[in-house]
């Protein structure tokens, strides 16, 4: 039997601190479904809309570079499958579109909907503090001579946030997990505005 209400996430990362928040925050999980990379993602969507067991489906995706461009790759998917009121523009506090005799779906753009970005650009808003570690996090990696960066400067983040969690009480902890560990604060604002545009979509309906 298919499941009526879907999370579709780009990989494992994506899956894991979304699982913790949720469970954080006290929410039945819908069933979330990594797909081994935007790409894969995309090409799905049509054929998971199709199904006449699908009540709710989320979409979660990294803007990346272009929101506009992430953006109209959605738009376009859920126009072609018979949405007829997708907006021009994502909404900041995450779109839903709800149309008669079609499941209900909605999309988050991380990191906020507004602009570019990725996972760890969401997640550095949950950091529970932004003291000593985090700037030292932060001019550990300037310091980097520019021929030893291994990173990519897109990927800045990515160290920033695996450096930090490096240095914690069990240094390595994964991003998830980082969660009900309280490295990150499951309760900061941008991680509430995402859990309400989880309970609109799939609680209230």
């Amino acid at each position: 039997m298919a499941d009526k209400n879907v999370l579709l996430v780009e990989g494992k990362d994506d899956l894991q601190v979304l699982r913790h928040l949720l469970r954080h925050h006290r929410i039945p999980e819908p069933f979330i479904k990594e797909n081994e990379g935007v790409d894969r993602l995309l090409e799905s969507l049509p054929q998971q809309l199709k199904s006449s067991e699908l009540e709710r489906l989320g979409v979660v995706l990294d803007a990346n570079a272009s929101l506009a461009g992430r953006w109209e790759s959605l738009r376009n998917i859920a126009i072609k499958s018979g949405y007829t009121n997708v907006p021009v523009h994502p909404d900041s506090s995450g779109t839903i579109i709800k149309q008669q005799d079609k499941p209900g779906i909605g999309f988050w753009l991380m990191p906020d909907n507004t602009i570019p970005g990725m996972l760890e650009d969401f997640v550095q808003h949950l950091v529970t503090e932004n003291g000593v570690l985090w700037t030292l996090a932060n001019d550990s990696l300037q310091r980097i001579p520019k021929p030893e960066q291994r990173f990519p400067d897109s990927h800045r983040i990515k160290a920033h946030i695996h450096t930090w969690l490096a240095w914690q009480e069990e240094p390595g902890t994964p991003m998830g997990l980082a969660i009900t560990k309280r490295y990150f604060k499951g309760d900061a604002p941008l991680a509430q505005k995402f859990i309400a545009w989880i309970r609109r979509l799939f609680i209230e309906g």
